[in-house]
């Protein structure tokens, strides 16, 4: 009882140590923390149930006993279309000088043919679509790449050039599998 009254006395009241504010926040952080694993716990069993995709390719390439004749013609159109991509070696081309420092682009591009293009007149002028492309490059500025519809107008421009000197088929499209302005 002595013990009591000094305690009062001082004016430090003597308690347990354990604050209210901290006890609510854990319970908040252990709910938080137990709907996330209930979440990932979900997404994980659906995923589980989802086809695997080389699966899905295989029975998608496989034709069915009825329509064996209409499985090849559309296997041998892939592969034909397959066989009308060009894929050309990377560009790294300086860009037009602006101010401030010099810039440069680098560039991997795929050029879709036709079905009529002949891939040995492409092989032949492979050279020449090249120098195409870089000049092309050479004549852009980085500001003029940076936006979508400057890319957009670049493909639109280096199919209009290569089609230009093209004696069988033509360039439908251009891909860019890596486009990088420094």
């Amino acid at each position: 009882m002595a013990d009591e009254k000094t305690a009062t006395a001082s004016g430090v009241s003597v308690s347990s140590g354990k604050n209210p504010l901290v006890t609510i926040l854990l319970v908040l952080n252990m709910a938080a923390m137990g709907t996330v694993a209930f979440f990932q716990y979900k997404f994980m069993e659906m995923e589980a149930k989802r086809p695997d995709l080389t699966a899905l390719l295989k029975e998608q390439n496989s034709p069915s006993v009825g329509a064996e004749a209409e499985g090849e013609q559309k296997s041998q159109e892939q592969v034909t279309k397959a066989d009308q991509l060009l894929v050309l070696d990377p560009f790294t081309v300086n860009l037009a000088q602006g101010d401030g420092p010099r810039r440069y682009v680098r560039l991997d591009a795929v050029l879709r043919l036709s079905n009529d293009t002949k891939l040995e007149e492409i092989e032949a002028r492979k050279p020449q679509i090249r120098d195409t492309i870089i000049s092309i490059l050479n004549t852009k500025r980085p500001d003029d790449l940076l936006k979508k519809e400057g890319k957009t107008y670049l493909k639109e421009e280096i199919k209009a050039s290569i089609n230009s000197f093209l004696v069988d088929g033509r360039i439908e499209d251009v891909f860019y599998t890596s486009f990088q302005i420094n």
